[in-house]
């Protein structure tokens, strides 16, 4: 009887691994939210079931002296005392639904940069105490606790970085149930991110968790129908190399969210995710915006396959 069984044993254990294989290499998709009023809430946009991680874009003013400032784009004005503090509700409702909700820092438009390592302390601070586990009586989300910070560098500047990223991971455990302050990173696909803001130091400390790449507005290193994937996946290599944990592709969600590198899902699917997905860090991807995902459909389409 022993016999007859062991067959359909082995079979249900090869069923079992190739479920766990599946598992370990499956994705899951990261959205920005924040810069256009016509996207919906941020509850809305977690309640979709789409995305795994959602990042608060963007603290855009910080550093140097200056007074910290976040833009919500169309959502609340942050200047007014009190005015998006309803968006801590919502984040508590992401993070109810398993979801880690970061702070993103920087943009494309903005007034940022670091001058020292105690101008870095002081940013990691104000970050902590005011979005992340501390206590501030200006909170500009309420008391909702972020997961962490993502640096979406894109001027301001190389220095320094890595000082705030070890600054911020100090505080990872204090005074908040030991909850981790993860921290991610958006930078351009141009190895090692000589562009513009330059993380390229800061990603080297191996502190970061997240790291998606910036798979567009860099025609050297991005998907074309014409060329294919060949450029992608010399540039994905180099960045699956990094001391981080997990490696994202970037992508933006239409083709009017970038002014170019826009990848259609089929092409995603069939081109892309088969070269990305070979990597052990593999993460998913990234999409820019929660906005322009939600006038396409994007996620809708490729979070099956992720």
């Amino acid at each position: 009887m022993a016999s007859k069984l062991f067959p359909a044993m082995l079979l249900l254990a090869a069923v079992t691994m190739a479920g766990l294989a599946g598992g370990a290499r499956a994705g899951g998709i990261a959205i920005y939210w924040g810069q256009n009023g016509n996207e919906g809430t941020l509850a809305q946009a977690c309640a979709t079931g789409n995305y795994k991680f959602v990042n608060v874009a963007f603290l855009f003013t910080f550093g140097r002296g200056q007074k910290p400032l976040l833009n919500l784009a169309g959502h609340c004005d942050p200047a007014t005392s009190g005015s998006c503090t309803f968006v801590g509700a919502d984040v508590k409702s992401c993070q109810s639904r398993g979801i880690k909700v970061l702070l993103s820092i920087g943009g494309g438009v903005g007034s940022y940069g670091l001058s020292s390592a105690d101008d870095a302390k002081e940013v990691a601070k104000y970050l902590w105490e005011n979005y992340l586990g501390g206590t501030s009586a200006s909170r500009p989300l309420g008391d909702a606790v972020l997961d962490g910070v993502d640096f979406d560098i894109e001027s301001g500047g190389s220095a320094h970085w890595d000082d705030l990223a070890r600054e911020l991971k100090k505080y990872s455990g204090k005074e908040s149930a030991y909850k981790p302050v993860y921290l991610a990173a958006a930078p351009q696909c141009p190895f090692p991110d000589a562009m513009l803001g330059g993380l390229g130091g800061a990603l080297g400390t191996g502190l970061f968790d997240y790291v998606w790449v910036q798979f567009y507005n860099n025609p050297p290193c991005q998907y074309t129908k014409a060329g294919g994937a060949g450029n992608l996946a010399s540039a994905w290599q180099k960045w699956a190399s990094i001391p981080a944990r997990q490696v994202f592709l970037g992508l933006p969600a239409a083709p009017a969210a970038a002014g170019s590198g826009f990848v259609e899902p089929s092409d995603l699917l069939s081109e892309v995710l088969p070269v990305v997905q070979k990597s052990p860090k593999y993460g998913g991807i990234m999409l820019w915006s929660r906005f322009f995902d939600g006038q396409t459909g994007f996620s809708d389409k490729v979070k099956s396959s992720v």
